[in-house]
């Protein structure tokens, strides 16, 4: 046979090669798999980390959370901006017959710090850090957090049990229309950095409140900041 013949003969094999050993022969091009980052636990407190003298916004948004401090001066008081927007909720609800209250709103570093050491009294400082900021860490510090309930359902306030109730139920369908989001939701006390509360909700605004309901996401998720 000569050399011509051969050539064309090894192609030809080469051509029909078991599907398994096709597959084999990439192998050594492969680059090794990047290393998965640790998923950061967001219900930790970073070591040494000192007040800002400025809160964080990102795209427009405050953020306050267990890595995003206020300032210990922060003091904006309740946002009338919010406070409009629920009292509009609250005549929507009423047409439903629920009659919603926000039993919790606005609340200074003094008073933060207050309630907080009185919970770790109460359960140790593990278990308050689940359910309550410290000081300077709070929410309710930026006069954007509103703690919602029902009147005459004293029972289910500030309790997992009123996600579970009728006012509860509307809250989680409609608080969004009206730019607030339920800023701890179940399941994602690893991104937030808190235990669920059916019971706080933010204001964000109409278009982003409605955007991250739609999509599902934490605020955190939302911000890129998980």
């Amino acid at each position: 046979m000569n050399r011509k013949h051969r050539k064309k003969r090894k192609l030809h094999q080469q051509k029909f090669l078991p599907l398994d050993e096709e597959e084999k022969a990439p192998e050594q091009e492969k680059t090794p798999p990047a290393k998965e980052q640790p998923v950061k636990d967001a219900t930790k407190y970073q070591d040494n980390l000192k007040l800002p003298a400025k809160p964080t916004i990102i795209n427009n948004i405050l953020i306050a959370n267990k890595q995003h401090p206020l300032p210990q001066s922060y003091a904006p008081g309740e946002s009338k901006e919010a406070r409009a927007a629920f009292e509009a909720m609250r005549t929507e609800a009423l047409k439903a017959k629920i009659d919603l209250t926000a039993f919790s709103t606005y609340r200074d570093f003094a008073r933060q710090k207050v309630l907080y050491d009185g919970y770790v009294a109460k359960d140790g400082q593990q278990a308050a850090d689940r359910y309550s900021a410290r000081p300077g860490y709070s929410e309710h510090q930026t006069g954007l957090a509103f703690d919602i309930g029902e009147t005459g359902q004293e029972q289910h306030w500030a309790s997992a049990t009123f996600g579970d109730t009728k006012g509860g139920k509307w809250l989680m369908e409609n608080a969004h229309r009206y730019g607030f989001i339920l800023r701890y939701p179940q399941g994602a006390e690893k991104i937030t950095g808190y235990m669920h509360e059916s019971w706080h909700y933010r204001y964000v605004g109409k278009e982003v409140a409605a955007d991250i309901y739609a999509k599902g996401v934490t605020l955190e998720e939302y911000l890129d900041v998980h």
